[in-house]
């Protein structure tokens, strides 16, 4: 009966132990350390980001909401740019452009939030999914701070031609 096989036995697999990327050589302890002292403040600059993202945002918002007031506020005040531009269009423009920088704020906060908590995972696991996860994210982070500079840099002369010739115009109308 010892030839037979039996059929309520489990299956077998080879089974290959992985060892630990310190044990492997691939990281010091040294590396180690000095992520795991990294990850609490990425974690707190990710929370700190968060924050001022939606502080932007709500500035942005209630400065939308209270243009009736800020109008009501200013209509006895003589107006000397009242020809070009309102009060009202002024406050849409700053609502606007602070929801536009608390969205942009919510992304590297976010990428700073993950890099930290998967740096945290791997010193507790030590599993190299989960530094994959982290780097992926620092390069997330690093990807859209270039683009954005990019962008911004860009900007830049399109931003000095604005105001030239809004100058001009003013010296001209003056």
């Amino acid at each position: 009966m010892s030839d037979v096989n039996n059929p309520y036995q489990g299956p077998e697999a080879d089974v290959k132990i992985e060892q630990p990327l310190i044990s492997q050589g691939a990281l010091t302890e040294i590396m180690v350390k000095y992520l795991n002292d990294a990850s609490p403040w990425l974690r707190f600059m990710g929370i700190m980001g968060f924050i001022g993202s939606g502080f932007m945002a709500l500035a942005g918002i209630v400065s939308i909401f209270s243009m009736p007031f800020v109008t009501g506020v200013l209509s006895g005040v003589p107006d000397i740019f009242s020809d070009f531009i309102s009060p009202l269009s002024i406050m849409t423009m700053y609502g606007t452009y602070f929801i536009g920088a608390g969205a942009l704020m919510f992304f590297p906060a976010l990428f700073t939030y993950r890099f930290g908590t998967k740096i945290r995972s791997f010193v507790l696991t030590n599993s190299a999914p989960e530094l994959e996860l982290a780097l992926r994210n620092n390069s997330f982070l690093w990807k859209f701070r270039g683009i954005l500079m990019i962008v911004g840099l860009a900007v830049i002369p399109v931003i000095v031609i604005i105001v030239i010739v809004v100058v001009v115009a003013f010296m001209a109308i003056g």
